[in-house]
């Protein structure tokens, strides 16, 4: 039996898709088959909800038929034939169709589920210019309230004033609009996400012309961003009238702004795209977003004025995969071009700040310490470019490797190569006689001869390095520059009061390790140096993550490993993001990271991901490792993050400093964390 964890259900999710039918001119038997036949698929497929074209069951381009008794008698009796024919189907179904009330045609979106015809909402802004001509056969719906219609021997919900709420799903509340109503200044799908609906639904016919298919995603991803809901459209396809119009049958669905699926247009079969929705992240926007809530305030409170439609929809725990872009890096976008925009975007950042403290300070010197790792390789060549923009020269950069017990010749070669070829002032101190001074004076074991490598031993090292740092910045009329990164900040991994947590600025505190290592490819890519520097940089990126504190394994050789201690970096990035951004449960946090990770060779590896990322990790890895982060993020090391320096932020998922995005006790605890991961996680 499966597992619930494995459920998108388990984890609030639930799995949308457009449809496009073949459509027809006016055969509603055609169009009843075909709807029917989509929801049968979608059925099959796991999917919760189905969002159909504009006038599916009745066609779009049939102009004055609609008009006839005939056909609108024809309609409606489609409409109960499919809600018939799917009274055993779990899906919820959107479909569009004309039906008379009090005399007025109007253009709906019918909302079915399990047999049930849930409510009717007709379209509340009619076309009437150009090629459209719909004020000639429908009444507009806008400003109806409270009322119903009769549907064989039915009276149902009524109006533009309905969503409709899953009693047994938290957070999966639909509204529908029609087409045009997404166009106007302000669409109804706007009310509707304020009254609380999360999936946002367009049932559309728009005939494509050139361009347009750019047009209606820019609105679909706009609104989905602006309403923070999800967006899902379908347009009609081939099979309509092309008496003067033409139709591509483009679907689309948007969450928070992100395109997780768009189908082929101009297909000539039935379609049917589907994606994965995280409620739980909508919800969560909305209740960090107070703009919103002020939003719905602004507009005399929606949700006062809708009928919630509720439902049960009884969704299956089984396992139906994940049908969704599952992000390995979620700090580094997998389509290069995205990724070239956010390095250049984030570099610029971080030199146009240090930038900005160097002149407000009017700082003689910038004091840095250089080990040869990627941390300090990076804000070194950000300190480099920074200089470069305020025509001063690189020697205003004083540099300085420090090397301890366990510093490595390569990695102080690294750090001195890179410091000669960027034109820096370099020297080197040699703090093991002030370390042994000191650990002697602590009475500590080392002193004595006995090879004791405890965190005493590695602290003394840490810290004197950024005694030096800090005399030298007073004594040479300079700043300190800091160079611990997001993802040590996360995890408490940087010495208190020294070390990595405390400088004049740090550069580096909002880009996550994992953003790092793209970033010095972009800068190798772009050229942003010369052939000299960027030979040094790709030496630097070929190395193993090390502090260098604890002297190598004297039979094997091999070096102190950061991520053996604290795991991978590139699943702590994934877990930070998705707590400090979207505050998501460990359960569905694990469930992402198995999905991204459980396949070394599945999904879109970006193509300059280094080679030691490209693994695959299972659930007990998984599990294992988040234990520790929470452990670390939210008892251990919040205390550091409460007094860290000034720093830029960098990623739009999420930084760490007490005046920004995350403020937290620091002596809090990790325990409902781990209690939520170990009851649901197997």
């Amino acid at each position: 039996m499966t597992h619930a964890f494995h459920s998108i259900h388990r984890h609030q999710m639930v799995r949308v898709a457009a449809a496009t039918p073949l459509a027809s001119v006016g055969d509603i038997a055609a169009n009843v088959a075909a709807t029917v036949a989509m929801a049968r698929d979608a059925d099959a497929r796991g999917i919760d909800l189905v969002v159909f074209p504009e006038l599916n069951l009745t066609s779009y381009a049939i102009d004055d038929l609609h008009l006839q008794s005939a056909q609108q008698r024809a309609s409606e009796a489609a409409l109960l034939a499919v809600a018939e024919q799917t009274a055993a189907l779990a899906p919820v179904l959107l479909v569009g169709v004309a039906l008379v009330r009090n005399g007025r045609l109007y253009n709906c979106a019918a909302a079915l589920a399990r047999g049930r015809i849930l409510g009717v909402v007709p379209k509340s802004f009619l076309p009437n210019y150009r090629e459209y001509y719909e004020k000639r056969w429908f009444a507009p719906g806008l400003g109806l309230r409270d009322l119903t219609i009769g549907i064989g021997d039915a009276q149902v919900p009524f109006g533009p004033d309905l969503i409709f709420a899953a009693d047994d799903v938290p957070g999966f509340v639909v509204h529908a609009e029609i087409c045009e109503d997404y166009w106007a200044p302000t669409p109804p799908s706007t009310a509707g996400a304020l009254a609380g609906a999360t999936v946002c639904c367009n049932l559309s016919a728009s005939n494509i012309v050139i361009g347009k298919g750019r047009e209606r995603m820019l609105l679909a991803q706009a609104q989905s961003a602006r309403t923070a809901c999800a967006y899902v459209y379908s347009a009609a396809g081939p099979g309509e009238s092309t008496t003067d119009l033409a139709w591509d049958g483009q679907g689309l669905i948007y969450e928070l702004g992100d395109l997780l699926v768009e189908s082929r247009r101009f297909e000539q079969a039935p379609e049917l795209v589907a994606a994965d929705i995280d409620l739980e992240r909508i919800v969560q926007e909305r209740l960090r977003n107070g703009t919103f809530n002020d939003a719905a305030a602004a507009a005399g409170h929606p949700e006062t004025r809708f009928r919630r439609i509720g439902f049960a929809h009884r969704p299956a725990l089984a396992d139906v995969g994940l049908e969704r872009p599952a992000q390995r890096f979620p700090f580094v976008p997998d389509d290069p071009g995205r990724r070239d925009e956010d390095c250049y975007e984030a570099f610029n950042i971080q030199v146009e700040a240090l930038a900005k403290r160097l002149s407000a300070t009017q700082s003689k010197t910038l004091v840095i310490g250089v080990s040869g790792g990627l941390d300090s390789t990076h804000a070194l060549i950000v300190a480099a470019k920074a200089m470069d923009r305020l025509d001063r020269p690189r020697s205003d950069i004083l540099a300085f490797t420090m090397p301890g017990f366990a510093t490595g010749e390569a990695t102080k070669g690294n750090a001195w190569a890179l410091m000669r070829v960027l034109g820096c002032t370099a020297a080197e101190i040699d703090i093991r006689p002030a370390a042994r001074q000191m650990l002697a004076d602590m009475d500590h074991p080392f002193a004595s001869g006995e090879p004791v490598y405890d965190v005493t031993f590695e602290n003394v090292q840490a810290g004197l390095r950024t005694d030096y740092l800090f005399r030298l910045a007073n004594q040479r009329g300079g700043i300190v520059l800091g160079t611990g990164d997001l993802s040590e900040l996360a995890l408490g991994w940087c010495t208190y009061g020294v070390g990595d947590q405390m400088s004049h600025y740090a550069v580096n505190a909002g880009v996550p390790k994992t953003l790092i290592q793209f970033l010095i490819r972009w800068c190798i890519r772009e050229r942003q140096y010369d052939a000299a520097t960027n030979q040094v940089l790709s030496t630097i990126l070929s190395q193993v993550i090390s502090p260098e504190l604890v002297p190598a394994d004297a039979e094997t050789g091999a070096m102190q490993s950061t991520e053996s201690m604290i795991g991978p970096y590139a699943l702590n990035d994934f877990f930070a993001h998705h707590v400090v951004r979207h505050g998501l449960a460990p359960s569905k946090i694990a469930f992402l990271a198995w999905h991204a990770w459980r396949d070394a060779a599945a999904g879109a590896w970006p193509e300059d991901c280094p080679a030691e990322a490209r693994v695959a990790y299972d659930l007990p890895t998984i599990k294992h490792w988040l234990e520790r982060f929470l452990v670390r993020f939210f008892q251990l090391s919040q205390f550091k993050r409460s007094a860290i320096p000034n720093g830029p932020k960098v990623s739009g998922g999420g930084a760490l400093s007490p005046r920004g995005d995350w403020r937290a006790p620091s002596d809090g605890t990790a325990a409902i964390w781990l209690d939520e991961l170990r009851r649901n996680v197997p």
